[in-house]
């Protein structure tokens, strides 16, 4: 697991290279990147294997023309001087600017966050508050619109400002979100996504094996009916069957809602606490569609059928920061988007084994589809949705209707069935700013421990949220760690 770390007190983090008095100071920071768990667990030895996108997005646009992001920065700047010669100059500033952000964030990713007066007392100063209210009050838009003219440039950086929240690029506090896509390291390649050999299954496989090596005992097709108190601590959990399995520490994986409200007795738990739990949002806005296809989507920005670079990364609709606003206009209303924003990628591509000979896998990503929907429900509704998302792609690559040789649509309703997702939230919980540092999944309970001794949350409900970072179990685990001793009693 590497070393324990315990919090000392508030630090001040500073961001390195951007000078001047009343900027917070930094100590060094620990790496939040997903190189330390990976390497600590030593997942490489177990056949975890990841491939950088490169180029990383692919944006076709509805006058026939198209933008690519490299992994270049000398290729950036040529792909972004088409459309703008100032963006191209300003490009490289963003990137500077979001790299010393995400350092002071990444200080708080593998440890509890710290209590919101010691996040705030981190902004000390003019430009420091400035700062402190761009990132986490402003919108999306509006940062974007500080350093770029370009609408097509906006477009392709405001893709990953939404994923899986209920807002829009234009609601306040989404700015934070644009730093999401850039605290990413693979293979030594910073600020990039790539592709994990056997999909996400075959990461949860690597950490199986490595676990199984370090003398775990994993038991699967064995659902957990409820986790066993005793005198206000966990002792245990009991499964279907009524098997029972007893032991000194509960790290619960699944969201705090399913925790507290379905797995705790009610009778283990303050009832204002449940009332608490309760209240936390979840809010699906999501749905997938996965096909497979009989031939490579044929863009009309970049024809052909056979492979190029544009088919290896992800490949958006979303033609501007408008287009993504009314998109998410629909949902608020109650309506899946007319005009979904979609986040594609042909996984085949970078794995033949995933498809047949001669065929394509395509996954879709598709926003928004709100969980609750204004008329009729989404056992009715998603292959109707599946269409307009279908037609939507159809757009700017004309051949993939009749190219689908098989489909699968999942619903936020779905999500929540299958996966046990609340709301189809595919962060278990909203990573809105009122839930996130020290309000994740609760205020004053922000440090993996629970009201029930021994039960811990180590989930994507618990700091620092979703996304596949390995942190919330990492910090969950050395919190154990910290009290296992204490746990004989």
């Amino acid at each position: 697991m590497g070393r324990r770390h315990r919090r000392r007190g508030p630090q001040r983090p500073r961001l390195r290279g951007v000078p001047g008095e009343g900027r917070p100071e930094s100590p060094r920071s620990r790496t939040a990147t997903d190189r330390g768990r990976i390497r600590d667990l030593e997942l490489g030895r177990f056949g975890y294997e990841v491939y950088p996108f490169d180029p990383q997005f692919f944006l076709p646009f509805p006058n026939g023309d198209s933008i690519l992001l490299w992994n270049d920065p000398a290729r950036n700047h040529q792909e972004l001087a088409r459309f703008s010669k100032k963006d191209a100059e300003a490009y490289p500033k963003y990137v500077a600017f979001w790299t010393e952000v995400m350092e002071l964030i990444e200080a708080m990713v593998l440890e509890s966050p710290p209590p919101l007066p010691d996040l705030l007392g981190m902004f000390k100063g003019a430009e420091a508050e400035e700062l402190a209210k761009r990132l986490l009050l402003q919108s999306a838009a509006d940062l974007l619109d500080e350093f770029f003219e370009s609408e097509e440039v906006k477009a392709m950086l405001a893709t990953a400002t939404t994923i899986g929240l209920p807002a829009g690029p234009k609601t306040p506090g989404t700015a934070l979100m644009l730093g999401h896509m850039l605290l990413h390291e693979i293979n030594g390649v910073k600020q990039t996504f790539g592709y994990s050999k056997g999909g996400m299954g075959g990461i949860s496989q690597a950490l199986a094996k490595a676990a199984e090596h370090h003398g775990a005992t994993i038991h699967t097709g064995a659902a957990v009916q409820r986790i066993l108190t005793k005198d206000g601590r966990a002792i245990g959990v009991e499964l279907a069957g009524e098997k029972r399995v007893m032991a000194r520490a509960i790290l619960a994986n699944v969201d705090v809602k399913t925790t507290f409200a379905k797995l705790v007795a009610a009778d283990a738990l303050d009832p204002e606490f449940i009332a608490q739990v309760r209240r936390i949002k979840a809010t699906g806005v999501v749905t997938k569609v996965n096909c497979l296809l009989s031939e490579l989507p044929d863009f009309t920005a970049r024809p052909g059928k056979t492979v190029q670079p544009h088919h290896k990364g992800y490949l958006d609709i979303c033609p501007s920061v408008d287009y993504l606003e009314r998109a998410w206009d629909d949902a608020k209303r109650g309506e899946p988007s007319k005009e979904p924003f979609l986040d594609c990628v042909l996984h085949s591509v970078t794995d033949p084994s995933l498809a047949p000979p001669g065929k394509t896998t395509l996954s879709i990503y598709s926003q928004y589809s709100p969980y609750r929907l204004r008329d009729g429900d989404w056992d009715d509704r998603k292959e109707e949705v599946g269409d307009t998302i279908l037609e939507t792609l159809a757009r700017f690559a004309p051949n993939v209707p009749h190219a689908v040789e098989a489909r699968e649509v999942i619903s936020p309703l779905d999500m929540e069935r299958e996966w046990g997702l609340p709301g189809g939230c595919i962060y278990q919980t909203d990573m809105t700013p009122d839930q996130l540092f020290s309000f994740r999944p609760l205020p004053g309970w922000s440090g993996y421990r629970t009201p029930v001794r021994g039960l811990y949350l180590c989930g994507s409900s618990a700091h620092p949220g979703g996304g596949v970072t390995g942190a919330p179990g990492h910090n969950a685990a050395m919190v154990v760690l910290d009290d296992f001793a204490g746990l004989r009693s």
